[in-house]
């Protein structure tokens, strides 16, 4: 195992550093809009921002790889999250605040797919499960650990704002001094909504209704918890829980959904977790109420984009695995624009508890309509479904999946090579 992963470390480092800054931001930006009396609203605009620039960054990183390189478009991109981490507290208003959010998530996007098309190039066919798995893993775990670094300093300093500067700086020190080599694929997105909604309806909307729910929560946790009065510590340890409990059921949850229908056991999570978020509208008033539901809102909630993309892989061709891909992961961060606008408003309406009032309609709401789609459409056979894959259908990432790229794909493409210094003059290279 270690000789498997040994190639590839200094990406994984690169992963677990950048989303530890990432993480501790999500967490952050709320605690901190609150102390600086932004409205619910204002809050859940900042928000989406993020999705906003995922959704620009999964169009347009690949051109910036074919244009300048992976090396060159990820240094450049950390370097943008870093200087956008270090802007918050110089311009704490809500305008200056979404327009670095749509920063951030534009960067985080480019850096997703720096990463996953780099990794796909260095993984072989015997490793490549292992590489794509820990690659994963290693997301959560950096996402979770950064949510609770929010505990360090007080909130109203600028202490945070640095360290998420600085662990994002770091990430460019392990991939700028590798030796992989590059240049790898990379995948050109291929929306393709209207033949994926023939083809997998519950898969598409599903993912949509799920980023709706699951962006509402991360976006918007923080300062629900906040408001209802938990500490700051609290507030990290409940988002961490959640977060936590996601990443741990993905795999049981996936392997499970192998066995019986995909959509029975999507349906079995949402309707617990619609549940559960009623349970922490009306009765979470205690830390440990709050932590206990926290932990198994998060283990119902979070896996569910991880069946609804396994569930879309399933009923679409292996030539069309990109275009599903980024079908997929499209209209979940789409879900999560509207997502936090709309628990924004409910909240405010509704107090703060009253987020997870909306996640539940959500859910419910699409638990009805997967629970109609099993009534006109039968099941897949066994032999029909493909095996779970939790690096293809993680909630992570970008556009590449675990599967080797295939260069006859047309979404599929290879950069140029770096032209050598022209010229005869020696002087011309130095």
């Amino acid at each position: 195992m270690q000789s498997n992963l040994r190639p590839i470390a200094s990406l994984l480092l690169a992963v677990a550093f950048l989303l530890a800054g990432n993480g501790l931001q999500f967490t952050l930006l709320p605690l901190r809009g609150n102390v600086e009396d932004f409205s619910d609203f204002a809050i859940g605009v900042i928000g989406s921002a993020y999705y906003v620039g995922f959704v620009s960054g999964c169009l347009l990183a690949p051109y910036l790889i074919l244009r300048a390189g992976h090396i060159r478009v990820f240094a450049a991109l950390v370097a943008l999250a870093v200087v956008v981490a270090l802007a918050y507290p110089l311009a704490a208003a809500v305008p200056a605040w979404i327009a670095f959010r749509v920063v951030n998530g534009f960067c985080i996007a480019g850096f997703y797919l720096v990463i996953e098309s780099w990794l796909n190039d260095r993984a072989t066919n015997q490793n490549r499960g292992l590489v794509m798995s820990s690659y994963v893993i290693v997301n959560f775990a950096g996402f979770t650990v950064g949510q609770l670094m929010v505990t360090l300093y007080p909130i109203k300093a600028a202490e945070d704002f640095m360290l998420a500067a600085m662990l994002a700086s770091l990430a460019i020190v392990p991939v700028a001094l590798t030796r992989s080599a590059q240049p790898a694929p990379v995948t050109i997105v291929t929306f393709r909504p209207m033949q994926l909604y023939r083809a997998a309806p519950v898969g598409l909307v599903a993912s949509l209704m799920i980023g709706a729910a699951n962006g509402s929560f991360l976006s918007l946790g923080p300062l629900s918890a906040a408001d209802n009065g938990f500490s700051v510590a609290e507030v990290a340890v409940f988002m961490g829980a959640a977060t936590f409990a996601g990443a741990l059921a993905q795999w049981p949850v996936g392997r499970l959904s192998d066995r019986v229908d995909r959509r029975l056991v999507l349906l079995v999570l949402l309707i617990g977790a619609a549940v559960t978020g009623v349970i922490l509208w009306l009765f979470a008033t205690t830390s440990t109420l709050l932590l206990t539901f926290g932990f198994i809102f998060g283990a119902l909630a979070l896996p569910c984009y991880s069946l609804a993309a396994a569930h879309a892989f399933d009923k679409t061709p292996v030539s069309d695995t990109v275009p599903t891909a980024a079908t997929i992961l499209l209209a979940n961060a789409c879900g999560a624009v509207v997502g936090p606008l709309l628990a924004s408003v409910t909240m405010a309406l509704e107090g703060p508890r009253a987020l997870f009032l909306f996640t539940a309609v959500v859910q419910g709401a699409l638990a009805a309509y997967v629970f109609y789609r099993t009534t006109v459409q039968a099941a897949l056979s066994q032999p029909e479904k493909t095996d779970f894959d939790l690096a293809a259908t993680a909630p992570v990432g970008a556009m590449v999946t675990g599967e080797t790229l295939d260069l006859s794909d047309p979404s599929v493409v290879m950069p140029e090579p770096y032209p050598p210094p022209s010229g005869d003059d020696p002087a011309a290279s130095r």
